[in-house]
Formats: C-alpha cells, sequence, structure tokens
C-alpha cells in the first residue's frame, strides 16, 4: 500500500510552508554563511528549516526514513529500503543569500525508485505546488487550489534553464533538441523549473550537471503529477535510492520523449 494520499500531500504542504517561515524569520534577522566540507554554502535558515521538516515528518510518517540534505552533510543516513522521504530544506541557496527569491522547500516521497508525491513551496512569494505521480498536480498561489497541467509541444517552443548553470553543451543541446532552432528561455532557480513545467509555461528543462536526489525529487513529483516525464542521461526514466543520491544530469520534459543528453555532458561527468 502506497504512503501517498492526499492527506499527507496536504500535511506536506503544510509542513512546507511552516519550514517557510522559519526561512523568512531568519531573512529578517539577518544571518552568516559558512561553508560544508564540499565548499558549497550552508545557513542558519537551512538547518532550521530542516529541523521543522524532521519534526513533522516523524509524526506524520512515523519509521519513514529521512534522507535530509543538511542531515546527510552531517554524516547522518538512515538505513533505508524502497521508501523513504527525500528533503531539500532550502533550494537554491546561493539565489538565497544573494537576496533573491528563486529558492524553495523541498518534500519528496520515494517508493520503488520513482518520487511518487512532492510539495515545492516558496517562501518568498508563498506559492506552494503540490503533486501525485500519475493522479494530479495543483498550485496555491494566493487563492483557491487549482489543478495544473503540462501543456502540448505546439510551435512555439520554451526551454527553462537554471540561472548558474547554463553551459554551451546545454544551448547546443537544446537546439539538437529542437530540429536546429534555438528556443525561447525562461532563467530562474532551484525546482521552481520543474514547477514552471508543471504548469505548462514551457517545454523543456535539461541539466546536463550533477545534482543530488534531493535537489530533485520533489519536483519530479509534481512534474509527474502534471503529466511530464523525467529522464536521465541514457534515456531512461530517472531513478531514485542510487549511489551517494547523485544524480549525474538528466531532461524534464512536458511529457514528450526528449534526445538523450548523456552525448553533450562533459566525460568526466556520472
Amino acid at each position: 500500500m502506497t504512503l501517498a494520499t492526499p492527506q499527507l500531500l496536504d500535511a506536506l504542504g503544510e509542513t512546507a510552508r511552516e519550514a517557510g517561515e522559519a526561512i523568512l524569520a531568519i531573512v529578517r534577522q539577518g544571518f552568516d554563511v559558512e561553508r560544508k566540507s564540499d565548499a558549497s554554502p550552508v545557513t542558519v535558515a537551512d538547518r532550521a528549516a530542516e529541523a521543522v521538516i524532521l519534526e513533522a515528518l516523524r509524526m506524520q510518517a512515523p519509521g519513514v526514513p529521512v534522507i535530509a540534505e543538511e542531515e546527510v552533510a552531517a554524516g547522518r543516513i538512515p538505513a533505508h529500503d524502497d521508501t523513504f522521504f527525500l528533503v531539500d530544506p532550502l533550494d537554491g541557496t546561493r539565489e538565497f543569500i544573494r537576496g533573491g527569491e528563486d529558492y524553495t522547500v523541498n518534500i519528496g516521497l520515494v517508493e520503488d525508485g520513482q518520487p511518487i508525491l512532492g510539495v515545492v513551496y516558496s517562501p518568498a512569494s508563498r506559492h506552494l505546488h503540490l503533486g501525485l505521480a500519475g493522479r494530479g498536480a495543483w498550485l496555491e498561489a494566493g487563492g483557491p487550489r487549482r489543478a495544473i497541467r503540462c501543456r502540448e509541444l505546439g510551435e512555439e517552443r520554451v526551454a527553462v534553464a537554471s540561472k548558474s548553470h547554463l553551459t554551451q553543451a546545454t544551448v547546443d543541446y537544446l537546439e539538437q533538441a529542437f530540429g536546429g532552432h534555438r528556443p525561447a528561455r525562461i532563467s530562474v532557480g532551484s525546482s521552481l523549473k520543474f514547477c514552471i513545467l508543471a504548469e505548462g509555461h514551457a517545454d523543456v528543462y535539461p541539466r546536463l550537471s550533477p545534482t543530488s536526489e534531493w535537489d530533485t525529487a520533489a519536483g519530479h513529483a509534481v512534474l509527474l503529477g502534471a503529466g511530464g516525464r523525467v529522464d536521465g542521461p541514457d534515456g531512461e526514466t530517472l531513478g531514485y535510492g542510487k549511489p551517494a543520491f547523485f544524480n549525474p544530469g538528466f531532461v524534464a520534459t512536458a511529457g514528450w520523449k526528449a534526445p538523450a543528453i548523456g552525448p553533450y555532458m562533459p566525460i568526466d561527468v556520472g
């Protein structure tokens, strides 16, 4: 029996909001930036949001392992089988540190190697995206919750791309994917890229550089709920529970099968 119920989705949505409020409280106070062992930045906001989420998950889904970014960075990785949560308490930390608004709280549930439930909350805009893979995706943006859906591939082609990881190889891939034509681009940070696809505003999001599974699971689930898909470098469905929770790269689309990104990726990645 799956854990991915509408009731759990609602509960996790509220948890993401609470974690977002913890982040905003720290923004108002001011904060220092630290460096983790891999030189990536971290702030007290990351840790405060993660603490809120971990406590909530203990109550909402007791006994289910939680793989959370800052816990992993501290060496605390619980034993897990095919069912576990992936948590990024503050995705887009670099943008957050720069004072931008493209950062999110991500909570995803994985079963049998696939993200089947996800919530993505943007504290700055207070937009909440929710998804149940294969069953629907929704947006709460200051009004009643409304269903969202990927768009059909039409004449106007739009790609969504990272603000900080756009490379010439990505540009080359997009030209090849669209028959030599350069699509329009939307640049945004964090897992909001998946949400833009899920809302029907873009067609493709290629990522030719590594991420961690907690970066992608929640947004991936929202996109699957909206009718989209995410494939790994080899063109096969992107799976979860990989060694070190490492994603070498992927391509997300509004449901259509994109060319594999593998030939465009750096040789030493993956």
